[in-house]
């Protein structure tokens, strides 16, 4: 329950419409990429990005289209399945008896199965080519348009919301260095390459920002919790049934 209520995203004011949160992303010690985020639930609504080119430290910056928001398809995810967590347990009579021990193990099983999932839809984030990253809708997100040598990518991380900034540099047809494109990933490398519209592209900076989101920690914390809370409860049930199995009289 308290980990469904994280993500029954709270209102501002009379009109019902969901809070929104504002996020700061940075790094310690650098200032290439700075980043403002609002978070409106499961959506980002507003992004604000200024990126300080390294090699003649122009600053470019680009936010949001006011028509435009950002659905976190994790956090959306992660919510649906602690609902069906939620749904199973509640889907029967109040005054329903369980008749074997197994008929509960079936149900926390079931349980733990959707409790995992939105764990690990937090914890593990989508691995993408660099093609898939430069043909999202992301990419069509922005005004100014980014132009053709940035790529970015959000995504959760545990309890943080990330940015990633990659800078691309086109590998011209004469050059004689092998091309090898690279496979999926979270985070891709300065030397990655990848072909994307009949042109060669090279990863030549990498910038990662980041900033913890307080209840996406919360919800963390319960679900850990949660699936413990499960596992006794298994554990204790597996107990009593091998005590009924093999009373000696």
């Amino acid at each position: 329950q308290e980990a469904s209520h994280r993500f029954a995203f709270p209102t501002s004011g009379s009109g019902g419409a969901v809070k929104q949160e504002n996020f700061v992303l940075s790094t310690s010690g650098t200032d290439q990429v700075k980043g403002v985020m609002t978070l409106q639930g499961d959506a980002l609504c507003q992004a604000d990005v200024n990126l300080k080119m390294p090699r003649n430290n122009q600053l470019l910056h680009f936010a949001f289209r006011e028509d435009k928001q950002w659905k976190l398809q994790q956090i959306q995810d992660a919510r649906n399945h602690v609902n069906q967590a939620i749904y199973l347990l509640m889907n029967r009579d109040a005054n329903y008896q369980f008749k074997t021990g197994l008929e509960v193990l079936k149900l926390m099983d079931a349980v733990m199965l959707q409790l995992s999932r939105a764990r690990n839809r937090l914890t593990t984030p989508a691995t993408l080519t660099l093609p898939e990253i430069a043909s999202s809708g992301l990419t069509k997100m922005f005004t100014p348009v980014l132009p053709p040598d940035i790529l970015v990518n959000f995504y959760i991380n545990l309890n943080k919301l990330c940015l990633t900034v990659y800078q691309l540099h086109v590998i011209q047809p004469s050059t004689t260095k092998n091309f090898k494109p690279a496979g999926g990933s979270v985070l891709h490398n300065p030397g990655a390459m990848f072909e994307f519209g009949s042109q060669r592209y090279e990863v030549s900076h990498v910038h990662k920002v980041e900033c913890v989101v307080p209840w996406l920690n919360d919800a963390l914390v319960f679900f850990t919790v949660s699936l413990q809370l499960c596992q006794q409860l298994k554990d204790k049930i597996s107990v009593f049934s091998s005590y009924w199995n093999y009373r000696p009289y």
